[in-house]
């Protein structure tokens, strides 16, 4: 059983065929898709989504975002979207130093606990690019 999956990024269309199962970083939580899925519209956190078709899985480092599960199939509108082959880790240190400094700055509250969520989300992300890194 096929699922229509399509993967866009503000930059280009990353994916667009059939799939057998899309796992996705969630902002409630990782959760995957297959053909037959409940209708779904989520946000998505900094993670690595797992695109399985033809027997293979591609991993792919998202930064967030939105996923829409309908008849259709699969949409992912992703903040930045490549595979982890081709994924430029200064991006995410970046990003990080970024959130670190803003943090930093605030004093105790909700938006702190924002930033801190989001970056442990990235720090997350890098943590994994860099075991995938080593084996």
């Amino acid at each position: 059983m096929a699922l229509h999956f399509e993967l866009v990024s503000p930059e280009k269309l990353v994916f667009s065929g059939e799939v057998t199962q899309v796992d996705l970083p969630g902002s409630e939580g990782d959760f995957g898709v297959m053909e037959g899925h409940a209708p779904l519209v989520t946000t998505l956190r900094p993670g690595i989504m797992t695109v399985v078709a033809g027997g293979n899985a591609q991993k792919i480092v998202v930064l967030g975002g939105f996923a829409e599960v309908s008849d259709k199939g699969l949409t992912v509108l992703a903040d930045t979207a490549d595979a982890v082959k081709d994924f430029d880790r200064a991006v995410i240190a970046a990003r990080i130093a970024e959130l670190e400094q803003q943090a930093t700055k605030m004093e105790s509250g909700n938006e702190l606990d924002k930033i801190i969520t989001r970056l442990d989300h990235f720090k997350e992300v890098d943590r994994h690019l860099t075991g995938t890194a080593a084996h």
